[in-house]
């Protein structure tokens, strides 16, 4: 399989769960009819809009967080830890940051598709935890844009029950 045929079928699916299986075939009909992945385009500006947001995340920027994520965000975490759940409004997603900072986590981006209303990125992340188990793992993000803010977040981890296991024993 050629590697773009690949990360096309990626983004499908990690669109499809996003939305819930209940919607999934709307979904694919959708990405796949109406809306076509950019993957060579780094001067998109929803892929500009992203970097920004890592910028500003390794950064622990605040200010620069505010500007590209909308008021009535809406950041979705999987599984089954503490931290889990969805984060509504920037409030919520800073203080979700503020203790993802007691692990010192980091994240840098592997991969990434792009279109009006999506980005969508694979990226690795990692604790930096000096005296502990670290995490070191991939994870998706299905970035939803409107206006120029990211207004809605998906989170797709690796491997779940790894993440739910660390976050545990970190944040339990």
């Amino acid at each position: 399989m050629k590697r773009r045929d690949f990360t096309e079928k990626a983004l499908i699916v990690s669109g499809a769960l996003a939305v819930g299986v209940s919607s999934a075939a709307q979904t694919f009909e959708k990405i796949t009819t109406t809306k076509k992945f950019d993957f060579m385009s780094p001067t998109h500006p929803n892929l500009k809009l992203i970097q920004q947001f890592f910028e500003a995340y390794g950064n622990n920027d605040i200010d620069a967080i505010k500007k590209v994520v909308s008021s009535d965000i809406k950041w979705h975490i999987p599984g089954k830890h503490p931290l889990s759940g969805t984060k509504n409004g920037i409030d919520e997603l800073l203080g979700f940051f503020q203790k993802l900072h007691k692990a010192r986590f980091k994240a840098e981006p592997i991969i990434m598709g792009v279109n009006d209303m999506y980005v969508i990125d694979c990226h690795s992340n990692w604790s930096n935890i000096e005296d502990g188990e670290n995490l070191n793992a991939m994870s998706c993000l299905l970035w939803k844009i409107e206006s120029n803010k990211i207004v809605e977040v998906h989170n797709f981890p690796e491997n779940q029950y790894v993440v739910d296991a660390f976050f545990s024993k970190v944040y339990g």
